[in-house]
């Protein structure tokens, strides 16, 4: 177990010390659907359900997780983030791709930061639209890049 940082060599769980590293700049970007039903997705862009503009709602409640991600995720360090952005895209008829970007100058990185703000803003959209459809489906949640620290540039898929 010890190569899992957050376990030590009998197996119990630990935060990892952090105290030594050096303070950086890092960056995480992450990246999320949600696909639906291509009426759902036109409500969404004609900013037409009831319950008010889903992406901008989709957006808050992304930012404000991302700064509770250390309230929701075990072992996880709180940081003091410098921003968090949030951006959606349309790839097809019937998806809402979702990207955050967050950034901070800290000892420890903010992969789990960007993760929590899409994965929160996905169910948000799935929140505000269930009334409509509830075949939504959030998928493909994941890391795409990180910038900063010990283990460097990492690019999905890439160098």
């Amino acid at each position: 177990m010890s190569e899992l940082s957050h376990f030590d060599e009998r197996g119990g769980s630990h935060m990892v010390d952090v105290g030594a590293k050096e303070i950086t700049q890092r960056t995480a970007r992450a990246y999320g659907r949600v696909h639906m039903a291509e009426a759902t997705l036109r409500l969404i862009r004609d900013r037409d359900l009831a319950k008010g503009d889903v992406l901008e709602v989709a957006r808050l409640a992304g930012i404000m997780a991302a700064k509770k991600t250390a309230d929701l995720i075990p072992l996880c360090h709180p940081l003091g983030l410098d921003s968090v952005a949030i951006s959606f895209d349309f790839p097809d008829a019937t998806s809402v791709a979702i990207e955050a970007l967050a950034n901070v100058t800290a000892k420890t990185g903010v992969e789990m930061e960007a993760l929590v703000a899409v994965s929160v803003a996905g169910l948000t959209i799935y929140d505000m639209c269930k009334s409509v459809d509830r075949e939504m489906t959030i998928e493909m949640v994941r890391l795409e890049e990180k910038t900063g620290g010990r283990g460097g540039h990492y690019i999905r898929g890439g160098e």
